[in-house]
Order: C-alpha cells, then structure tokens, then sequence
C-alpha cells in the first residue's frame, strides 16, 4: 500500500515491556477537526465514561481499521493479551499480561479478525523486500467504521511510542484536535475544547 496522502504516517506502538507491538496509519493532523468528524478520518478523542477514566484511555479511531493497523506481537491478542470486559461485554479492552499497558481496544469478537501474512514492507509503503511477517488484524469483509457495534479498534495513544517524526502528544490538546465525548450518560454533546463532566484533560 502506498503513503499517498503526506499527512498520512505509520506510527509505532508498544507496551512498557514490549511484549505488545502495533503500527498504524494515522492522519496528523486529522483531516476534519470537529466534535463530528466523519468516520473515514482519525479521530482523537478523550471519553469521560468510568471505563475510559478509570483505564486512563486517549482513543484514537483509525480511518479504516482493517487497512490502517497490523499488531506484530502477540500474533493473536485473545490468546497473548488479557482482555477486560465490561457492561455488555462486546469490547475487549486488551492489555499486557507482564506489565498491564493497553494499548488496543476490539469491539467486536475473534471472527471479525484475522492472523495473516503480509509484505510488510509494501504495506508501509516501500519497497518490498519479498519477506512475509505474520500479523493480526480487522478483517476488511463487513468492516464498517460506523457501526461501533461490529467494526471498532482503537488505539491507546500513551502507547504511541515517543520521539517519532510528526507525533506530539501535547500538540493534540493545545491545537485542539481532541473531541471530548459523554458516554458517561449522553447528557452532553461530543465537544473540542474542554471535557464533558467527569472527563479529564
């Protein structure tokens, strides 16, 4: 897959440990900044439900989960990662099980994913060098970024590893590129600037 859009980078990700690593494709800064932003962009954003509080979670939704990330260890995240589970018990809020980092949530089960080999090196957009690595990622059938309840990844951005070209956590809230959500109680509207109540900064 080629880097067509310059805005457009892979960034790595990891646990403290290293036993979790990721890359995905992110948009910095996002192509549409707005409490609404539509569904084909990055969209960063910071949820004031107890969960994301709790867990201390800075989401970041990719533009096309499937297209856009590849975990590279563990191979399979529901055999090499713990998975929390709570409410109705549709998301896997996966974490390390040697120094407990989440990095990754998956809202949907196993079925919806797949464990393959990929030119890596021509997914992140240089030239092949004929080596197959094995990786774990959404399957693209049926994926569909709006439907939260069948197609949703996100990723933990305080496990966006530091020091890569383009990444600036602070950048993110003092350009105001985070959406603040309230799935506390719906009670407020998803908004840029300052949390809903009971969110954080």
């Amino acid at each position: 897959m080629s880097v067509s859009n310059p805005n457009r980078r892979p960034y790595k990700g990891s646990c403290h440990c290293g036993h979790t690593k990721y890359i995905a494709f992110l948009e910095l800064p996002p192509r549409v900044i707005d409490a609404n932003a539509p569904y084909d962009t990055t969209r960063i954003r910071k949820c004031n439900c107890t969960t994301c509080v709790k867990t201390g979670s800075f989401s970041v939704r990719l533009a096309n989960a499937p297209t856009d990330f590849v975990l590279l260890a563990p191979t399979d995240p529901f055999k090499g990662l713990s998975s929390y589970q709570c409410g109705d018990k549709t998301s896997h809020w996966f974490f390390c099980t040697i120094c407990g980092v989440r990095c990754l949530t998956f809202a949907v089960d196993a079925n919806n994913s797949e464990i393959v080999d990929i030119d890596l090196e021509e997914w992140l957009g240089k030239e092949s060098k004929g080596k197959s690595t094995k990786v774990w990622r959404p399957k693209q059938e049926g994926w569909d970024e709006q439907k939260f309840e069948t197609s949703y990844l996100s990723v933990n951005a305080t496990s966006l590893d530091a020091g890569q070209e383009g990444l600036d956590l602070r950048e993110w809230h003092e350009k105001g590129w985070i959406v603040y959500l309230d799935c506390l109680d719906y009670k407020e509207e998803n908004r840029l600037g300052r949390p809903c109540r009971g969110g954080q900064y």
